[in-house]
């Protein structure tokens, strides 16, 4: 099993973040601000697990790279999204194991 706990994503509320979570964004790259590295990390977990690939997101934030997940499990302020894990070089969101 891979579990995947990627920063939340920026939220437009008045607060002020504190100061090392502050920093920590202004150094985070653009390509993980647009999900493309969020669509790599993603893809490699799935071809490296051999179980599931679970990953923590907040309730309302929408799938890790736009993948919709196997299954959720929902709690008050983080849902857990599953994957089913993926052949390697096979067609995305193929599950592993093929047919029987």
């Amino acid at each position: 099993m891979v579990l995947l706990d990627p920063m939340f994503p920026a939220n437009d509320k008045s607060a002020a973040p504190k100061k090392g979570m502050k920093l920590f964004r202004a150094l985070q790259t653009e390509s993980a601000r647009d999900g493309a590295e969020h669509a790599a990390l993603l893809g490699r977990a799935r071809t490296s697990a051999t179980l599931r690939v679970v990953v923590k997101r907040p309730v309302r934030a929408p799938p890790l790279a736009g993948v919709a997940p196997s299954g959720s499990l929902v709690g008050r302020t983080v849902r857990f999204d599953l994957y089913a894990p993926v052949e390697a070089g096979g067609p995305r969101g193929s599950p592993r194991g093929g047919d029987p």
